[in-house]
């Protein structure tokens, strides 16, 4: 084991980390601009087929069903390999879209078909975080850490902006049908380029059951008081900020603003944008240094800015008001996961990164919540109860385990 410091290890490791990301970065990138397409599509089709804001929040919660196996990915990233897991997710979100466009091309889609398709898309997506940050954690060292996570979002964000824009465009042009052309060729090209990946196979001998692994993966959560701590902030932010600011846009676009998919391509792009200029402040900033004090202060002023956003009547502030929404949404969930991934030993990275998108599961149950508050008391007391309800838990979090996060 080298016994050069910090940089010593991250000149071992930088040829494995250049190989992985040559391939790694680009699939990343176009599998997220996939998804986002998908979601754009989909979430405007079952808006227009429905019209009803209950059923797009429902149609919203399938798709993060799988974070209920999330864990049991990480463990079997661990045992089989981050690349195995990565190539078969792929394979299944490719075969998913196909299924959706020969629907479509044959003009027998509809809004039951689309639950159905996206329930079983719910199932296997989620985990793909996982293994992406499972994979980072592997190949870079720690004193590259922040900017290598910020490196990845980037991914996340400009995917965003690309295939919100170029969703909506091409749903509103050529329809879903030849819009979902694109989608699968997406995936297709992601899937090549992910066989490129340099993971490791395994990260050690898979002796014990998989539940055993899985268990051994909640104590040490459990144990762990900056774990559990950072797993209750993902699960609240789930379920309270992401509500907002992702699943209920479709509806902020057609009844408030009166705006068509092309403009609902806007307000997702003009939020990606300010996600991804967070993403480049991490990059710059680099250090992984009071990442917790970062978490909590961007935590905190993300639902102050969402509080702002539902006062807004009309597209331009609210476009500014949701810049700044990305950014600061970017920054605190950059914090998170490098704060996460520093003290995550690399024999259960996988598991602990699965039990953590069990906090994804909050988003569902938030929109749920969100879908029906919406309907009966309106948007703007429905972002304020959560948003307040937010900054209280948080400030709770803060002080509780202020000795791990804050200092």
């Amino acid at each position: 084991m080298s016994r050069g410091g910090p940089e010593a290890n991250a000149s071992a490791l930088a040829p494995f980390s250049v190989r992985s990301f040559r391939f790694q970065w680009p699939a990343d990138l176009l599998t997220s601009w996939a998804f986002e397409m998908e979601t754009l599509i989909l979430g405007w089709y079952v808006l227009v087929e429905t019209d009803s804001v209950l059923l797009l929040t429902a149609f919203g919660s399938l798709q993060f069903l799988g974070t209920l196996l999330a864990p049991m990915a990480g463990v079997a990233a661990d045992r089989l390999g981050r690349r195995v897991m990565l190539t078969t997710l792929r394979a299944c979100y490719g075969a998913l879209a196909l299924a959706i466009m020969v629907l479509a091309l044959l003009g027998t889609l509809n809004a039951y078909w689309v639950f159905a398709i996206a329930l079983l898309a719910g199932l296997v997506r989620p985990s793909d975080l996982v293994v992406r940050n499972s994979l980072i954690g592997d190949t870079v060292p720690g004193v590259w850490l922040a900017r290598a996570i910020g490196l990845s979002r980037t991914t996340i964000e400009t995917a965003r902006i690309a295939g919100a824009l170029a969703g909506a465009g091409l749903f509103a042009t050529l329809g879903i049908g030849p819009a979902y052309v694109g989608v699968v060729i997406l995936y297709g090209i992601s899937l090549v380029l992910t066989f490129g990946v340099a993971g490791r196979q395994s990260v050690r001998a898979a002796a014990a059951s998989p539940w055993r692994e899985l268990k051994d993966g909640l104590v040490y959560i459990r144990h762990t008081p900056q774990v559990l701590a950072l797993m209750l902030l993902a699960f609240l932010v789930n379920l309270t900020a992401f509500p907002i600011s992702m699943g209920l846009l479709p509806y902020v676009a057609r009844e408030i603003y009166a705006l068509d998919q092309n403009g609902l391509g806007h307000l997702v792009a003009v939020y990606a944008c300010g996600a991804l200029l967070g993403s480049v402040v991490m990059i710059l900033l680099g250090s992984g240094r009071r990442a917790g004090r970062v978490m909590i202060i961007g935590v905190v002023a993300w639902y102050l800015a969402l509080a702002v956003f539902a006062l807004q009547e009309s597209k331009w502030p609210g476009f500014a008001v949701l810049l700044s929404i990305g950014f600061l949404q970017s920054m605190a969930m950059i914090a998170m996961s490098v704060t996460l991934l520093q003290i995550t030993p690399e024999q259960f990275r996988g598991r602990i990164m699965g039990v953590r998108m069990l906090a994804v599961y909050g988003l569902p149950l938030g929109l749920l919540v969100a879908g029906g508050m919406v309907s009966w008391f309106g948007f703007a007391p429905t972002v304020w109860v959560y948003a307040v309800f937010g900054i209280l838990c948080t400030a709770y979090i803060a002080w509780r385990w202020r000795a791990v996060i804050w200092r």
